[in-house]
């Protein structure tokens, strides 16, 4: 399978996924239903009635159309980049420079859909996705963004590293980290990795950052020393507190 490493603005590199051609396929087809679904109950609740008070045509364009054409552009802009449908197969758009997805990239993302799928009935989008070396379509290289998938196999690589089997060897320390997402622990895993291999001033600015930024969601003080060990027990307690 295809991988990226997405560099984060903490100078942190995380790997992920990419989506594969076959996810993205089915999240499309996911969304057609849920469109459709959509379409067919206003139909059946307004259509009678604008049909009636001849205004049928206000609904069509008004409230229909809009469904359609902007469906995809609403849900990745307001969900961190999924639609009902990448949610379901656990796939979403992000940025290759590993920066926070802005409005205008999803706009430039949503208009070349009219050339990657719509006109070319979806070739433009297979054959690019499938040759490119990031998964990229039309819209995707003009964005600069791609689809991968939103829950990397995390848990396995911290039992792995961190060889923990049963909760009875570790005692939590740090109960609300249960509140935290596996990617969290992912970055802090990659945090501590990158920070070992090269230790040079940016990791350790990345290192203290990102602490900093823990402790403070957890509500505790920042350690002053042994902040990989903080770091680490977290990932130990995460581990205990979700699996």
């Amino acid at each position: 399978m295809r991988s990226i490493e997405l560099q984060t603005t903490q100078n942190v590199t995380i790997n992920y996924d990419l989506a594969l051609l076959r996810d993205r396929v089915l999240a499309y087809l996911i969304d057609l239903i849920i469109i459709a679904a959509v379409v067919l109950l206003l139909s059946i609740a307004f259509l009678p009635l604008a049909s009636r008070y001849d205004f049928d045509e206000v609904l069509i364009y008004l409230v229909i159309s809009p469904i359609i054409t902007f469906y995809t552009l609403i849900f990745e802009s307001l969900a961190d980049g999924q639609t009902p449908g990448k949610m379901a197969l656990r796939i979403k758009v992000v940025h290759v420079e590993g920066r926070q997805m802005k409005f205008t990239d999803f706009l430039l993302r949503w208009a070349f859909r009219l050339v990657d799928i719509w006109l070319s009935f979806g070739a433009v989008a297979v054959v690019l996705t499938s040759s490119t070396p990031r998964a990229q379509r039309l819209g995707g290289l003009a964005s600069n963004s791609t689809v991968v998938k939103s829950n990397p196999s995390l848990a396995i690589e911290l039992r792995d590293v961190l060889r923990i089997n049963t909760t009875e060897n570790h005692v939590p320390q740090y109960p609300d980290v249960r509140h935290f997402k596996e990617e969290d622990m992912l970055l802090i895993k990659k945090t501590i990795d990158r920070y070992r291999n090269y230790g040079n001033e940016a990791h350790h600015l990345a290192l203290n950052e990102l602490t900093d930024r823990v402790a403070e969601e957890l509500g505790i003080d920042p350690p002053r020393e042994n902040k990989i060990q903080f770091l680490k027990d977290l990932i130990k307690d995460y581990i205990v507190l979700t699996r």
